[in-house]
């Protein structure tokens, strides 16, 4: 079995000296890897299904996993998850390679589609479609990553005629899809390496 420490960039690890104790000591202890969640803002008052406190500190995750990357050596690195459709794909396909890249290989790209309408709202993301939003941003990104020559169309991402590098360390980089309902499953089967649970009993 495999252990993954979570939540590394909220709440008392989301301080430079805190984190990089908490990656340290996770790595030398034997985790697998660290998770890094995502909320870019949340509801004020705190609202359901809103899982924290406005006030409450939450890193961007790939900073925070950046940072962490700088502070280990072996350990995996994890989103856990990034809200897909509130990203820019060709901004978080650079991101996410720089960070592959810097760690030496060692990112674990957890995505989800969201479900804190607010969010989405403070951010100009479209809400109703996150889940067509999310499926088409996993094909732009393995495009921008793996092609000779990136080239996508779709509805929501549209790029031809550019190039970027460096590319992911990685070859694929793995890629595990957050949620609990039907459509989070199949794109798990379909467009990933594997499944992300949370808030769930081991039974």
């Amino acid at each position: 079995m495999k252990l993954g420490l979570f939540s590394i960039n909220m709440g008392p690890c989301a301080r430079p000296e805190a984190l990089a104790a908490t990656a340290q000591r996770a790595e030398a202890a034997g985790f697998e890897s660290l998770w890094a969640g995502e909320h870019v803002v949340l509801p004020d008052p705190q609202v359901p299904p809103s899982p924290m406190g406005p006030q409450d500190p939450a890193l961007d995750p790939v900073v925070a996993l950046t940072w962490a990357a700088a502070c280990t050596s072996r350990i995996r690195l994890a989103t856990g998850i990034i809200i897909l459709p509130q990203r820019n794909p060709v901004v978080l396909a650079k991101e996410l390679a720089s960070l592959d890249l810097l760690s030496g290989g060692r990112l674990t790209l957890g995505v989800g589609v969201g479900y804190l309408e607010p969010e989405f709202r403070a951010v100009g993301a479209n809400y109703g479609e996150r889940g067509a939003i999310t499926d088409e941003y996993l094909d732009a990104l393995g495009h921008l990553w793996y092609d000779e020559h990136p080239e996508f169309h779709g509805r929501f991402a549209d790029f031809a005629g550019i190039d970027a590098h460096p590319r992911p360390v990685q070859q694929p980089i793995p890629i595990v899809v957050g949620g609990h309902r039907p459509p989070a499953f199949r794109r798990a089967v379909s467009r990933a390496y594997g499944w992300y649970g949370f808030a769930l009993r081991p039974d």
